[in-house]
């Protein structure tokens, strides 16, 4: 006998549920309350859809720092490899990228939507754009839902991918954290992860849209010398700090008290300090009588300069021909060691991901059930499993809402 299953949230999990659910055979109603599906998706990865990482189980696992073990049976249901050929033989050509980015050839997030959203549809289920307000159980079990409109849907299975609190424009406002909590379930501390961070130094508002390309950022915890993070990258100036790939990344390893945090960055990785040391030297013999802060348009962005000549306490207007050695290793430092202090990170709405969630001792990891009502499933980010940036936060996604899927 058919099951009559719903899906609630048509973001990347949700989709995917749909399709592993219809292709086993049930009677599948996706809700989604935007008028189209997968509205995060779109915008991911700057629009170009970072899918998946081309990555083997122990590099995924390495890359997902909360849940890492829960996730294992949803990972061995359905990996990167699983993801790379859904997408391939559903006629999205992909390419990998720096770091195994998995992409699509087009570089279009579109592509990716369509793709789930069709075999979602081919599979046989019915997309319903509504809202879903609450969800009903008797004797410990889910039997229905009820929409924004006064409807009531009775469903045998209910799975609940409704995102995080991330970019709540998309759809994403915490409505699944309500459902889980008012059937007894934990939701764990909700933070951002994958967001830009706060800087204390004032002179970041003075570089607001300065872009920083091939710079190694690094991130420690005050008073100790061994980097948490690093890695090389982009990066990019702000009003209220800075952004970008790298200091995304490097947002996920910071914990609850951001202001034990300093960041730096090397803005010639390419060059050791003695290297960088000879290049200033040479640079410095070609013109010996300007001065200091007109010395460094070679080596350094203009909009940059000011602050590192400042930094380095010397003399703007000093003749450089009279710089010392002493002096000149400071700005060696300086360089390859920008120093910026972490206030705190941007709110919870501009995170790429929501690290937290429902607490996953109250969830079956082999099906995605609730260990607390029969019936309600679970997938993506309304789970306590976050990842590192590069496209396994997609894949988890994709892993537990097959599994769900399979599951019900």
């Amino acid at each position: 006998m058919k099951q009559k299953v719903a899906i609630v949230g048509g973001g990347a999990a949700g989709l995917m549920a749909a399709f592993a659910a219809a292709q086993n055979g049930n009677d599948v109603t996706l809700f989604e309350r935007n008028p189209r599906p997968a509205r995060k998706v779109m915008i991911t990865g700057k629009g170009r859809c970072n899918v998946t990482n081309n990555c083997d189980t122990e590099t995924y696992m390495a890359n997902t720092p909360h849940g890492s073990r829960f996730m294992f049976s949803a990972f061995s249901a359905f990996s990167c490899d699983d993801t790379i050929n859904f997408f391939e033989s559903r006629g999205v050509p992909l390419k990998t990228e720096r770091g195994n980015r998995v992409f699509p050839v087009s570089d279009k997030a579109v592509d990716i939507v369509d793709a789930l959203v069709k075999s979602a549809i081919d599979s046989g289920v019915k997309i319903v754009n509504c809202k879903v307000d609450n969800i009903i159980e008797e004797n410990g079990a889910v039997t229905s839902l009820k929409t924004e409109n006064g409807m009531e849907f009775f469903f045998d299975k209910i799975i609940l991918a409704t995102g995080g609190m991330s970019y709540p424009v998309t759809g994403s406002t915490g409505d699944g954290y309500k459902f889980a909590e008012n059937f007894g379930h934990t939701v764990t501390e909700l933070r951002p992860s994958l967001v830009p961070i706060m800087i204390k130094e004032g002179f970041c508002t003075k570089l607001c849209g300065l872009s920083l390309k091939n710079v190694t950022l690094s991130l420690y915890l005050k008073d100790k010398k061994k980097p948490i993070f690093s890695e090389l990258g982009e990066m990019m100036f702000t009003d209220f700090g800075i952004t970008g790939p790298l200091v995304l990344s490097a947002s996920a390893y910071i914990d609850k008290n951001p202001e034990d945090y300093i960041i730096k960055i090397d803005l010639k990785p390419g060059l050791d300090r003695q290297q960088l040391d000879k290049r200033i030297v040479r640079d410095f013999s070609l013109e010996s009588n300007k001065d200091f802060i007109n010395s460094l348009d070679a080596l350094l962005p203009k909009r940059l300069i000011s602050v590192i000549v400042r930094n380095t306490g010397i003399d703007p207007r000093r003749k450089v021909n009279s710089i010392t050695k002493e002096e000149r290793l400071r700005l060696v430092s300086e360089i390859k060691g920008l120093t910026l202090s972490v206030l705190r990170l941007r709110p919870i709405e501009e995170a790429v991901v929501t690290s937290g969630g429902v607490k996953l001792s109250e969830i079956n990891p082999k099906t995605m059930e609730s260990k607390l009502i029969r019936g309600l499933y679970f997938a993506g980010e309304i789970i306590d499993v976050d990842c590192f940036t590069g496209g396994f936060n997609l894949q988890t996604a994709f892993s537990t809402g097959y599994l769900a899927g399979i599951s019900v």
